[in-house]
């Protein structure tokens, strides 16, 4: 009996086709449930077929995110260094936004692919570009950490399951107990409400506080450029904290 595949014309295949089906198939599908079995399926071939393009599926990720890279805009050619490396984030951001799985096919990667070598060139170019000397653009991408692929590790992440359903009333006695316990943690947590699908936490804008965040740190490097900072003498050996006196 001829096999269901087999029987049905094979379209051509090559690696931009593969990689391009399958980070369509983890938009619909999520990053878990993708395999090469599911993927050779998609596009109408025998696993092995997917082997000529891409070794395994850990190559397969690092192709997808090769792909997800190449959707962040590059800053525009006449913007300073600071708009230019704020619009690569958010533009970063929007490209995480619209495939909820490629954070964690990023964090979950070991090596650099030639695409990703080639964005943190062109980043840290940017820096550069603007005047900042390799000192403090070292020490900025640093600080810059995930928000330079668009994400960040929240205060709190997505619960594992949905939060029992409450009554206002039991809402209003767990709130109480918890001003009690924590009052400096529940006057925060209640002084602003945003966006109720927030992943930073309950009453929270995850937008807003994400470029408030980058605005501090760009704001920051910015000082730091001005006044001509250097790492040099800002760094103390933890065993001898009396190298961190001055004489005035």
């Amino acid at each position: 009996m001829t096999d269901p595949i087999e029987a049905r014309p094979r379209p051509r295949l090559n690696r931009a086709r593969v990689l391009g089906a399958a980070v369509a198939l983890a938009d619909e599908i999520g990053i878990e449930s993708l395999s090469m079995r599911r993927l050779a399926q998609e596009l109408r071939v025998v696993p092995m077929a997917l082997y000529k393009h891409v070794a395994n599926k850990e190559e397969l990720l690092d192709g997808m995110v090769d792909v997800i890279v190449g959707e962040i805009g590059p800053p525009a050619p006449d913007a300073d260094w600071k708009s230019g490396v704020r619009s690569r984030v958010l533009s970063a951001r929007r490209a995480l936004q619209r495939h909820t799985w490629a954070r964690r096919a990023i964090e979950t990667r070991t090596g650099m692919t030639p695409v990703v070598l080639d964005y943190m060139d062109s980043f840290v170019g940017v820096f550069l570009a603007g005047g900042l000397s390799l000192d403090l653009t070292h020490h900025a991408m640093h600080a810059l950490g995930g928000r330079m692929w668009g994400f960040t590790q929240e205060l709190f992440e997505d619960p594992a399951a949905p939060a029992p359903a409450v009554t206002d009333t039991d809402r209003a006695e767990m709130l109480r107990q918890a001003a009690q316990r924590y009052p400096n943690v529940v006057a925060i947590a209640t002084s602003v409400t945003h966006d109720e699908g927030s992943v930073v936490g309950h009453g929270c804008d995850d937008q807003f506080e994400f470029e408030f965040a980058l605005d501090l740190l760009l704001d920051g490097f910015e000082q730091l450029h001005a006044r001509g900072w250097t790492s040099q003498g800002t760094k103390t050996h933890p065993s001898k904290p009396e190298a961190a006196k001055t004489v005035h």
